[in-house]
């Protein structure tokens, strides 16, 4: 459009070509405002898609605004009717199907909430809403929200994905399940059930409901490489009880090493530790002090020379571990070795005591 009127321009005065791009501006401005105002006033929220289980209720949260000329017109005569489709192309009214939390009262309030009830497969589809009033007020909303009514239970999502903590530390777990029937809610378990957990319906951004569980507990050298999972309960309104379960993780504990023990004779230590324990050293258990007598994770004890108390240390990166200390009380047993010359010699002595007997008595 300019290009043309640039071309005329040319071969016309200069006062007509100001003139022309002044009426150019003025139309292409006022068309801009016009719209913008149009496109503004009028606006309903609502989310772009709500997933369903089949059986139950879905609640489509919405509300709208309409143009000021038209806030008298919003009176109890006004009524909310759903339809099916892509806007003109095959829309069928299905505002039967729907209970609108929104009374006439809540419409004069430009809330348009409403809920269907036991939602079905076929009922998965694109839905927008007509306002009609018994006044000039009447007016199609062309944005829509998509229904997807699944057989199968909505699966919870768990957070984090993964957990690496060191004992010790507190854990704070998350299961969300999507609530789109409030007044069938799901109930939310946890497979193992310890600590303390709290379950609160909350609202997402776009107004949808979702059921958040919060599992708290310290974690223990005995959660390492068990595995935590939550559990979406839901109910049909036919009162049957569909299961949900999210994909779980694997709790990875870092602790100091623990049962640090030791034996006898061949003393071994051993150590159970995440991560893997690095040094193994032995020590002597002297009155004053502790000697460091080996590293690695076997001592061998001479057992006719070495007595009195033991102990080993287990390290890894995050400490020391200690055993108890293992007391090695060597029993002596004396050996008598005799020969032919100790038997005439212990003969001989015998005879000499013997001779002093007889003349004593």
């Amino acid at each position: 459009m300019s290009s043309f009127f640039l071309n005329n321009c040319l071969h016309t005065l200069p006062e007509t070509c100001a003139s022309t791009y002044i009426l150019q501006f003025v139309i292409v401005f006022s068309l801009f405002c016009v719209s913008g105002v149009l496109s503004a006033d009028f606006q309903i929220f609502f989310p772009k898609t709500i997933e369903a289980v089949a059986g139950s209720c879905v609640t489509i949260p919405c509300s709208f605004e309409i143009p000021d000329k038209h806030r008298t017109n919003l009176d109890n005569t006004c009524v909310a009717k759903w339809k099916k489709g892509h806007n003109n192309d095959s829309v069928s009214d299905v505002t039967s199907r729907f209970t609108t939390k929104a009374t006439t009262g809540d419409l004069k309030n430009k809330i348009c909430t409403s809920t269907m009830n036991n939602i079905q497969i076929a009922d998965t589809g694109t839905y927008f809403l007509r306002l009609e009033c018994k006044n000039a007020l009447k007016y199609t909303f062309y944005s829509h929200v998509n229904i997807n009514v699944k057989a199968d239970p909505l699966k919870p999502t768990l957070s984090p994905s993964e957990l690496e903590v060191e004992e010790g530390a507190s854990v704070s777990l998350q299961c969300s399940a999507p609530a789109p029937c409030p007044s069938l809610r799901p109930t939310v378990t946890w497979t193992p059930s310890l600590g303390t957990s709290q379950e609160t319906l909350m609202e997402n951004q776009d107004k949808t409901k979702v059921i958040k569980s919060v599992l708290n507990f310290t974690a223990s050298h005995l959660h390492h490489r068990q595995r935590f999972s939550c559990t979406a309960v839901y109910r049909r309104q036919d009162n049957r009880v569909v299961s949900s379960f999210s994909k779980g993780l694997t709790a990875h504990v870092k602790y100091r090493p623990k049962d640090t023990k030791g034996t006898n004779v061949v003393l071994k230590c051993s150590s159970d530790a995440n991560p893997a324990v690095q040094n193994y050293t032995w020590y002597r258990a002297d009155p004053q002090h502790e000697t460091l007598i080996h590293t690695g994770p076997d001592l061998t004890i001479t057992a006719s020379r070495n007595t009195g108390a033991f102990l080993c240390q287990a390290e890894n990166d995050l400490g020391t571990g200690w055993s108890n200390k293992t007391n090695i009380d060597v029993q002596c047993m004396y050996h008598i070795f005799i020969s032919s010359s100790s038997v005439i010699l212990l003969r001989y002595i015998l005879e000499v005591m013997l001779d002093f007997c007889n003349m004593t008595g």
